[in-house]
This record gives structure tokens, C-alpha cells and sequence, in this order.
């Protein structure tokens, strides 16, 4: 479907149906996290990379908050193969083009911190969005291939609950609406206020096809209870805006994890 996009006030809504899993269990016990989340461990907490001694395969060793990554049953990412039709209530995407964002590179990846305002509603359980951020390669994987890049928009609800979007990245045409995420990029640690407004509904594919799964965090300490959805249709990054992400951050995905008894549903 296409958005709507009017102005910074007007909101895109879009219905998807038949494409949400009933995730009852894992809705009530997605992890409360706060507007970080995904990202990086709470300050104090171990060190952890992506390669090495600290690397994905030694997340659990580093510290007893981080043993679900080792010993957790629904981890995330996935390789989505395998996906059977679904047939369960509509996922609504409400989004609007959003000033006030704020750019930080925190040390694992490059995060854009969102104020109020653009939600997504699975069943009746609402989030908000409070983050988008990057992972290179893409984290997850359709049928064992890996695209060059993944956004993943990161939804909260009131107490807590998590709803990620997944958004597979090729390179191609400049993304427009990511300009400015990837120009004049903050040193790890530091953040900037973006001077102009994000298109949010320019950052999801038109064809809203997906598949969904119960998962985790992809980052320390792992939690569980997450709600996934990853569209099938991929967006597109210039070799340019791909290169200026990889000069920061040449690796910072986590490897596929096991299914374990877990289905992924595709529309």
C-alpha cells in the first residue's frame, strides 16, 4: 500500500491484514526495556562486540544478566524460511513525518531517538516507535541470504512490551529519507539534534508483505518476548550512504539463531 504522506501533521495509517501471528504469550511477556533498548547493555554492564572473546558466541559468559543469549529458546535473529500462511488480526501502522529526532552513535551501531507520535497496533496492544537503528549485514536472513543492511524500527508499549519492524536494505537508489542520518556522523558516544524532519512512513516499504515471529533482542542481554515482524520487500541504500555506515561499523550483526519449536508466519 502507499503512504500518505500530506505533511509533518498528517499521519500515514495502513492497515495489514492477515499477516499478524497471535503472540498472546510472548505479548505478555515481551521484556521491559527502556527507549535504548536493542542497542547496548545498561552503563556498567560488561563490554560486549561483535567478533572476538566479546563476540556473539561469549554474550552469555559476560555477565549472569546475559545468559539468555546463550540459553534462551526464542532468540532473534532468524533465517526466515519455511513461513506458513497466517491468519490472525490486522497490524495498523500510523506514521508521520517527525521532527525533533536525535542521531547517536553509541558504540555498537547508529540510532535515531524519536519523540511521540507514530505507532503500530497489533490486535489491541499499541506501540510507540522511540528508536530506529542499523545492523550491517542484515541480521536476519531469507531462505540463508543476507542483505547488506537492516533497519530495525523499535516499538514500546506503556508497560513495556516490544514490537520490532524489520526492514531488509539493497543497495540502489539514495534513501532520502535517511540523508541526514548518514552525513555529518557524531563520534561514538556523542549525539546530535537532526536539523530536519524524518519521513517515518518513507522508512517502510510500500508492499507491507511480512513475516512474524516470537524473538528476543538481537544485542545483550538478549530478552525474549519480543515481537518481530520482517518485511519481504527490501528498501534501498545508496553505495554511498551503505559505505559512510560500513566506514563506522563493518560488522555488527548477530548470527541466525536456532527456530527451536517457534513458527514463522508470512501473509
Amino acid at each position: 500500500m502507499a503512504s500518505d504522506e500530506t505533511g509533518s501533521g498528517t499521519s500515514a495509517n495502513r492497515k495489514v491484514g492477515r499477516r499478524v501471528v497471535t503472540l498472546g504469550a510472548m505479548l505478555a511477556g515481551a521484556a521491559s526495556v527502556g527507549r535504548r533498548m536493542e542497542v547496548f547493555a545498561e552503563e556498567g554492564a560488561p563490554h560486549w562486540t561483535y567478533e572476538g572473546e566479546e563476540g556473539p558466541e561469549f554474550w552469555g559468559d559476560l555477565a549472569p544478566d546475559f545468559a539468555t543469549c546463550t540459553v534462551g529458546k526464542e532468540q532473534s535473529p532468524i533465517d526466515l524460511i519455511d513461513a506458513v500462511k497466517g491468519d490472525e488480526p490486522d497490524m495498523t501502522i500510523a506514521q508521520q513525518i517527525t521532527a525533533g529526532g536525535t542521531l547517536v552513535n553509541n558504540g555498537h551501531t547508529l540510532q535515531v531517538n524519536l519523540p511521540e507520535g507514530n505507532t503500530l497496533a497489533i490486535g489491541d496492544a499499541v506501540y510507540e516507535l522511540v528508536q530506529f537503528h542499523f545492523h550491517t549485514p542484515s541480521e536476519h536472513e531469507v531462505d540463508g541470504v543476507r542483505y547488506p543492511i537492516e533497519l530495525h524500527l523499535v516499538h514500546k508499549t506503556e508497560d513495556g512490551k516490544l514490537a520490532v519492524l524489520g526492514v531488509l536494505m539493497k543497495e540502489g537508489e539514495e534513501n532520502a529519507a535517511l540523508a541526514e542520518v548518514f552525513t555529518d556522523i557524531p563520534e561514538a558516544g556523542a549525539e546530535r539534534l537532526l536539523a530536519n524532519p524524518i519521513d517515518i512512513p518513507a522508512l517502510v516499504p510500500s508492499d507491507q508483505t511480512a513475516y512474524r515471529y516470537p524473538g528476543s533482542l538481537t544485542t545483550p542481554p538478549c530478552a525474549e518476548g519480543v515481537t518481530w515482524t520482517v518485511f519481504e520487500m527490501p528498501m534501498t541504500l545508496s553505495p554511498a550512504q551503505l559505505q559512510a555506515f560500513r566506514a563506522i561499523y563493518p560488522l555488527n550483526a548477530r548470527p541466525v539463531q536456532p527456530l527451536n519449536e517457534r513458527e514463522v508466519e508470512e501473509a
